[in-house]
């Protein structure tokens, strides 16, 4: 028999002498009063003989609970009642014996709606130049606590019956379809009047929603929501002949930017049920988008997977029906696959404890943003953009000495919060280039695709770990995939190839990389299971790929003809660097820039992107990465492009304290760009290719952001023309960051505000972001620091990083933005401390610095703070400062040397 203890319980996880099968959760939402109350009836399977009961409760202000169980006819009150943490305590006087049936509630309880972005939360929209106000959840990863009492771990799945009490003239949403609604007539609902007491107050301008109850599932995946909403709809036939309700919702002003979304639901949620071979569960699957929503399930995305009912951003799904932002089109697409495929891929199957997020996330991005993607939207080449979009940022994550292992251990809930950053997004699932995708590369599409469909079978409405994925691709494949990729997923890092050349052949050789260099040797101990790819060439000039080629060792031999192109991680698919000699570099850089040269997009972007990288980590001279560069000066692919444009404004803001280096930078990319800018001219075409369209986004930006006085004066002229006429005409949307960033930047008090103007207007997306954060490149110190007072005074939560990024990014104001955060600190601490959003804001505020002292004084500063919530993304800032460091004391003289020589050719 169990009496909990509470300090003889894991701290981190409920005890399982009770489990959940069934919730009835009712939620009486007022948006007048910015209030809700609720009542939660939970159904009990016990297991073992207790006289206690624990749960999670947080933030919740109630009044009764009681027991009924098999064996007592009566209800119990609890004897003992407490909350520690946000835990609740129930001790009963009776046995509540084993391997019987309970039933639990607790209510009525109410709180506010807050606005934290997590739990249950308000939000709000400008009508007639008034709040509208709107309330949805978000419960992931640990937050439904905050709504109502239940068991708030992923291995717990219960089934949920929601009902909402909300005013008539609003829309109440949740995971099921609703089989009832209707007007509440005082006193005609006796069992929820005796639940709710304050309902018997209320008058016929109230009605009650109650909605289909749902398969088994997990509490972060429970949704529900309440507002103002408008909707469009569509239906799919799947290929289990079901039909499926679409909907798409949010608020009236906004719904003729959500089509495109609603479009994209429709053609990838029929292709998931055929690859997986699992029927879609559910009736519908509605998408509601709103202004407010945390990043904790995706920075890069601010979406969330609800279960049949996905949420997320104005800039994650909507889309102006007239604009040739590819880039945000991009989003949109990648953003709704992403979270259609968890519907499979987390929702039915979930990861059995967070230690598994990858399996989630990884997996998500894999399918949604590369394999599903390729399928609908092959013009964007998503496996090679995958390289940039993921594979590049998720390596450098990876090479700091603080990074972690893709199966990390989460003992608490500021850890479970914290994994949720690049490396548990990216590194799982990169495209051509990491974990998943380099397995999915290794042992074939199709199969490892049969391998995952296996997979959910086993654990259909249930919960899976690393092994058992493992085990379902080892059974389509016949491999020991546990054995491949155990220390993938277990060790921290991942190595750098180094390649020498013999007489035969060649010599590969694994280390662990660093951003600062091969590790030391007690940090150097980890062999991988290395797909080589080894890219080569016959005698008739054909390329081929040999995917046996393994290295399960240090070091090891392989016959080469290294007297034609070779070349190692062909299609950039393996989770590695490759160091070749200087002089071996150098001839694939002369094939990288042939016409008809054998290397593929992806292959010449892993090129740009691992001299890049194995020049800031001392492994090879800076100097030789550029010459890579220069050879591709006529290269005309767009994402190859985009790699070299981002790789050379890294070292921009990497030397941006050092004058001449700048200066002979910005000619450098002048000469790359400028030419393009001048070839494809300011407007975009109808019908033109997907890579044109964004090459002329790419290329104008940098030519702009290189000082080039031509371009400068054209986009300064668009920006005069809508400022004088109100006509944006001349302000493509693929070029309304360069041209609102310019206008600030070179203008004054009138240019600023014509653009916060834009902030404060009901506009697509995508251009209130441009303008967020064209504001922050301001060089003018009185509006510098008017945008500092704007962000604590003014900004939505959810837009502070925004303008950050904008004053971060602006070297005139970069050192005045750390000094801001500290500052500050306490306002922002507490303004944010209840969601995601600290660990960006460190980040931002610091990472860009690059001497001792920047490094010295941030250490200093956070010193005697708790940094418990974002002390994974210090100690990431910390790393990125002393690489910094680093590398300017290492390649100053090379840059600064090989630019000057550069300059005198040029």
């Amino acid at each position: 028999m169990s009496l909990l203890n509470p300090s003889d319980l894991d701290p981190n996880r409920l005890p399982l002498n009770v489990k959940p099968t069934h919730y009835d959760v009712t939620v009486k939402t007022d948006l007048e009063k910015l209030t809700f109350e609720g009542f939660t009836k939970i159904s009990l399977d016990v297991k073992e003989d207790t006289l206690s009961i624990v749960l999670n409760c947080a933030g919740l202000s109630f009044q009764e609970v009681s027991l009924t169980s098999e064996a007592a006819l009566t209800e119990q009150k609890p004897s003992q009642q407490s909350i520690e943490g946000d835990r609740l305590f129930l001790t009963f006087d009776s046995l509540i014996p084993a391997n019987s049936k309970a039933e639990l509630k607790i209510g009525p309880y109410s709180a506010p709606l807050g606005d934290s972005l997590t739990g249950y939360y308000r939000s709000s929209y400008q009508k007639d130049g008034k709040p509208n106000y709107y309330a949805l959840t978000q419960f992931e990863a640990i937050d439904a606590r905050r709504a109502f009492p239940c068991w708030d771990e992923p291995l717990l799945k219960a089934t949920f019956a929601i009902t909402m009490i909300s005013r008539s003239d609003s829309v109440n949403l949740s995971n099921m379809p609703a089989y009832s609604e209707k007007v509440y007539a005082p006193g005609s609902e006796e069992a929820l009047e005796k639940n709710i007491p304050s309902l018997k107050a209320l008058d016929s301008s109230w009605k009650i929603t109650q909605f289909e109850t749902t398969p088994p599932m997990s509490t972060y995946l429970v949704a529900y929501a309440n507002g103002p909403f408008k909707y469009l709809e569509d239906s799919v036939k799947m290929p289990s002949g079901k039909d499926i309700a679409l909907k798409i919702y949010t608020t009236p002003e906004l719904l003729h930017q959500a089509q495109f979304a609603l479009d994209v639901k429709k053609k990838v949620l029929p292709l998931y049920e055929e690859i997986f071979d699992v029927e879609f569960p559910l009736p519908k699957l509605d998408t509601l988008v709103v202004l407010s929503h945390d990043f904790a399930s995706s920075w890069s995305t601010g979406a969330m997977e609800n279960w049949g009912l996905i949420t997320g951003r104005t800039t994650a799904f909507l889309l102006d029906p007239k604009t040739t932002d590819t880039n945000a089109k991009k989003n949109v697409f990648t953003t709704q696959s992403h979270e259609v495929a968890h519907m499979w891929f987390g929702n039915i199957t979930t990861m059995e404890w967070w230690d598994y997020l990858y399996l989630n996330e990884g997996f998500a991005t894999l399918m949604g943003e590369v394999i599903v993607a390729g399928i609908v939207f092959p013009e964007f080449k998503p496996k090679a953009d995958f390289i940039s979009d993921h594979l590049n940022a998720a390596l450098a994550l990876d090479a700091k000495p603080s990074s972690h292992p893709i199966e990390v251990q989460c003992p608490n809930a500021d850890s479970i919060n914290q994994i949720f950053d690049s490396l548990s997004y990216s590194k799982a699932g990169s495209g051509e280039s990491k974990f998943l995708r380099m397995l999915s590369d290794y042992v074939g599409e199709d199969r490892f695709l049969k391998g995952v469909s296996i997979y959910l079978k086993s654990k259909l409405y249930g919960n899976g770990v690393t092994e058992d994925l493992w085990k379902g691709i080892s059974a389509a494949t016949g491999q020991d995939i546990v054995r491949l990729m155990e220390n993938w997923i277990n060790k921290i890092g991942f190595p750098v190839i180094t390649v020498s050349e013999s007489e035969n052949g060649i010599e590969v050789r694994q280390d662990r990389f660093m951003e600062t260099g091969i590790a030391e040797p007690e940090e150097n101990k980890t062999i991988w299971n290395v797909p080589l790819n080894i890219l080569s060439v016959d005698n008739s000039g054909k390329s081929t790929i040999d995917r046996s080629a393994l290295l399960e060792e240090r070091s090891k031999s392989f016959i080469v003809d290294t007297s034609k192109p070779f070349k190692l991680n062909g299609g950039t698919a393996g989770v590695y660097r490759v160091l070749y000699t200087p002089e071996r570099l150098s001839k694939i850089g002369v094939e990288a820039a042939k016409p008809d040269s054998c290397f593929s997009v992806e292959d010449r972007m892993g090129l740009v992107y691992d001299s890049m990288a194995l020049s800031k980590a001392g492994l090879q001279k800076l100097s030789s990465a550029l010459n890579l560069i220069d050879n591709l000066r006529n290269e005309k692919e767009f994402l190859i492009l985009d790699a070299i444009s981002g790789n050379l404004a890294g070292l921009v803001s990497t030397w941006w304290e050092y004058p001449e280096i700048v200066d002979n930078l910005n000619a450098l990319r002048r000469s790359l760009f400028v030419p393009l800018v001048d070839k494809l001219g300011y407007d975009f075409p109808d019908s033109e290719p997907t890579d044109i369209t964004r090459l002329r986004s790419c290329v104008v930006g940098e030519a702009a952001a290189a000082k080039d006085e031509g371009v400068i004066k054209e986009l300064r002229a668009r920006f005069d023309h809508f400022k004088s006429t109100g006509d944006e005409s001349k302000i493509p949307a693929g070029l309304q960051r360069v041209i609102y960033g310019t206008a600030v930047k070179y203008g004054g008090r009138e240019e600023y505000d014509s653009v916060k103007q834009l902030v404060e207007s009901v506009r697509t997306p995508t251009s209130k972001l441009a303008a967020m954060i064209a504001l922050g490149q301001t060089q003018d110190p009185a509006l510098i620091q008017e945008t500092f007072d704007y962000l604590l005074t003014s900004s939505r939560d959810q837009d502070f990083v925004y303008y950050l990024r904008g004053l971060s990014s602006n070297f005139q104001s970069r050192r005045q933005t750390a000094q801001f955060f500290r500052d500050n600190y306490a306002q922002i601490y507490k303004r944010f401390e209840q969601n995601s959003m600290l660990k960006y804001l460190v980040s931002g505020s610091f990472s860009g610095l690059s001497t001792q002292k920047d490094y010295d004084e941030t250490k200093s500063f956070f010193q005697d703070k708790d940094v418990s919530k974002f002390n994974l993304s210090l100690a990431q800032t910390l790393d990125t400062i002393g690489a910094r460091i680093a590398y300017l004391e290492r390649s100053s003289d090379d840059l600064g040397g090989w630019l000057k020589e550069w300059r005198g050719r040029a």
